[in-house]
């Protein structure tokens, strides 16, 4: 029997958001199906995508590498309806619901989550009656277990899980690096939802992909403890032995990141205490770090009047930031912003802002960058 919800769930979840791509920038649906192949031998089962990620192609790719060729009951898929972004209404908010069952051809959706509930956003989802209507389609049949993804803040979270006791799931952002930050308040969301005795799926586990080349003074404690061990390793480990926690979604971008996750999560085996205060050091030194907490999820580039990448522009300030590689991180913008908006073009219209998960403050960031790569 469960002690908790999940509890019997592989521990690794194939996140779908950052699939790979072709130079023609379309998902590169060969290499999915080779991933997705491995995923399955493995004896991993949980998939996870969304109605905005890459505006629907990943859904359509889920269906191409893995519903299409695999017998229904062998995975679990999960896919989330945003009623913040492509929607701008109620009628076209609960059509994304019929859109994505169309474009996977799933049938009905094992779990299904309200996407990305923020401060700025989680009032549309009782304004558009969304609450109810996921718990309809449940009682159809069209979808198994539901929940929300959530960003923002503890009392948000407390107030939505008193107010909707019967989500029997939260996925979290989850990972060391942001487990004692303010800005994401990682812990006190965790707590939070184990009080209200909600099982979780962790998002983010490497933050964007951050944690897998971390500072060089954390790879130092990480070399020291296992030098055998790849970076990524740690982050996802770290989460997957977390109490309450129904899988770890990590966004695998080729075979080989693939291959890594595999090594050690298919038969996964939590931390140990000696690997638990390793994770205590690189803590310690990832609170001196004054990086851009960006995980390049693209929320606020879809709506960029200027067309500024800003993930990219991100990226290649923190590679000044955290590596000290100035010329490298100059070279990274110039590439970044070819044929798009530099981050002096940015206008201040505030709507990447309202967009972000990480709730960094973008406009101030972006005229950081402009002093530094485009004067």
């Amino acid at each position: 029997m469960e002690k908790y919800f999940g509890e019997n769930v592989p521990k690794l979840g194939f996140g779908l958001m950052r699939l790979p791509k072709l130079s023609s920038g379309k998902i590169d649906i060969e290499q999915t199906k080779q991933m997705v192949d491995e995923f399955m031998e493995s004896g991993l089962t949980y998939f996870d995508t969304a109605y905005v990620y890459d505006d629907g192609d990943s859904e359509k790719a889920a269906k191409e590498a893995l519903i299409d060729r695999y017998p229904r009951e062998s995975y679990t898929i999960a896919t989330k309806l945003c009623a913040w972004m492509g929607a701008h209404n109620e009628k076209t908010a609960k059509q994304q619901f019929y859109t994505s069952l169309e474009r996977t051809g799933a049938g009905y959706f094992d779990y299904y989550l309200l996407h990305a509930l923020q401060a700025g956003n989680y009032k549309m989802y009782d304004k558009y009656h969304i609450w109810d209507f996921v718990k309809e389609q449940k009682e159809k049949g069209l979808i198994k277990h539901w929940g929300f993804s959530f960003h923002a803040t503890p009392d948000i979270l407390d107030q939505l899980l008193t107010d909707h006791p019967d989500a029997e799931f939260v996925q979290l952002q989850l990972n060391y690096a942001d487990w004692e930050n303010p800005a994401v308040t990682a812990r006190e969301n965790y707590e939070v939802a184990r009080k209200h005795g909600k099982s979780i799926v962790v998002m983010e586990p490497v933050k964007g992909g951050a944690l897998a080349n971390p500072p060089k003074d954390v790879q130092e404690v990480f070399r020291a403890a296992d030098k055998n061990a790849s970076f990524a390793s740690w982050a996802i480990r770290y989460v997957a032995s977390l109490d309450g926690i129904i899988t770890v979604l990590s966004g695998m971008s080729n075979i080989e990141q693939m291959r890594d996750n595999l090594s050690y999560m298919k038969e996964f085996k939590p931390l140990n205490k000696n690997e638990q205060t390793a994770i205590r050091k690189a803590q310690e030194i990832m609170t001196g770090v004054k990086s851009i907490p960006c995980t390049a999820c693209h929320y606020c580039t879809s709506g960029c009047p200027k067309n500024i990448p800003i993930p990219d522009i991100f990226a290649a300030r923190n590679k000044q930031l955290v590596w000290g590689q100035l010329d490298e991180g100059k070279a990274q913008y110039i590439k970044a912003v070819e044929n798009n908006g530099k981050a002096s073009d940015c206008i201040a219209c505030g709507q990447c802002e309202r967009a972000c998960p990480q709730q960094i403050d973008v406009i101030t960031r972006l005229k950081d960058c402009s002093e530094k790569f485009d004067k």
